[in-house]
């Protein structure tokens, strides 16, 4: 019998979004290891991490032959084997899933690139929306301060030039991110994301991250043994 997107699991889904450089990755790990310390049920997934999948979006786009509607479908693809094999199986293990992005950022970056909204909502209607969704918002500056900053040379599709915005890929990332930021702003309350700030210290977001979590969820009936 399978699941209703409905049904209440006996674990929980927390999903974290925002642009490259947001700091939600940082954050996602310091909360892992905060929950593990504690002797939670801890699962931890990112984007684009399919095995099945993995080599034919990197052959894709290192020869850049996907279109905006392939590039969605194969990232569909590899949510959907991690969805089936990992994220629902521990949710109804009774596991704490963290996933590091989740359908929000198809619904951005795909809308960016052109793709229908409503046609990416049915794409992706498989999986069930996080229990809590954390986003990061972070000023555009600062992100692209923190990426461009580290980044020696910027891929084609993470800079967006497949969509044809300018010639200098650095140029073309800063149009793709102010987009991108712009669809996750029109989301926020459509999906009930609650806000982080991105732009004070790492220390302060963990803090506001910890005690999101801890009013959340119950955290105690995740631990696999008690914790003395």
């Amino acid at each position: 019998m399978k699941t209703s997107l409905t049904t209440e699991l006996p674990g929980k889904l927390i999903a974290v979004e925002g642009l490259d450089g947001s700091g939600k990755s940082t954050q996602l790990y310091l909360l892992k290891r905060w929950l593990e310390l504690r002797g939670l049920k801890v699962y931890f997934t990112e984007w684009n991490s399919s095995v099945i999948v993995k080599k034919a979006t990197s052959k894709g786009k290192k020869r850049q032959l996907l279109t905006p509607t392939t590039f969605s479908l194969i990232h569909s693809a590899d949510l959907a084997d991690r969805y089936e094999r990992q994220i629902l199986p521990l949710l109804k293990a009774g596991y704490l899933v963290l996933c590091d992005r989740y359908v929000y950022t198809a619904f951005a970056r795909d809308a960016v690139r052109g793709c229908s909204r409503t046609w990416l909502r049915n794409l992706y209607g498989f999986a069930r929306h996080p229990d809590l969704t954390l986003f990061f918002d972070t000023p555009l500056s600062v992100a692209l301060s923190r990426i461009l900053s580290g980044r020696p040379q910027l891929k084609y599709h993470e800079a967006g030039m497949d969509l044809g915005l300018a010639n200098d890929p650095y140029q073309s990332f800063r149009l793709f991110q102010e987009r991108i930021y712009n669809e996750y702003l029109g989301m926020r309350d459509e999906f009930s994301f609650v806000t982080i700030d991105g732009s004070v210290s790492i220390e302060e977001q963990q803090i506001k991250v910890r005690e999101i979590v801890g009013q959340s969820f119950d955290l105690p009936i995740y631990r696999w043994k008690t914790v003395k």
